[in-house]
């Protein structure tokens, strides 16, 4: 098992840990550290003992107060992940239908005779100008 130095409040704690978690330790005692760090610069120096309780004492309302958030997170979750369900299981829409107005013949009659003498007299100026 090896031992590893850690540095709490200036003070250095030699702790022993499983093969591999050496990292993990060295990161928990940055976080105790900084925490400690905070204590002595507000109250100076102290017991190492009330400094060390104070210290895991405000890391372990920080802890409390991201589990408060992760449970919000996850409710919030699980309502979503509830109406995305209740969504997905309504049948589909009915295709909108769009209805397209109809030219009435008596429209179409009328284009088409316009047309015609439009061509009539295209042809007579035609002829005047030939």
């Amino acid at each position: 098992m090896p031992e590893v130095t850690i540095h709490i409040g200036g003070r250095g704690f030699d702790v022993s840990c499983q093969d591999g978690e050496e990292p993990f330790l060295q990161a928990a005692a940055r976080l105790l550290d900084d925490e400690a760090q905070v204590l002595s610069d507000q109250i100076g120096r102290m017991p190492e003992s009330r400094m060390l309780l104070m210290a895991g004492l405000m890391l372990a309302d920080k802890a409390a107060a991201h589990e408060d958030r992760m449970k919000l997170a996850e409710a919030k979750l699980v309502e979503l992940e509830t109406e995305l369900k209740r969504l997905r299981s309504q049948p589909q829409p009915e295709p909108e239908r769009i209805e397209v107005a109809v030219v009435p013949p008596s429209v179409t009659d009328t284009l088409a005779e316009m047309a015609a003498r439009a061509e009539a007299l295209a042809a007579v100026i035609e002829e005047r100008t030939a």
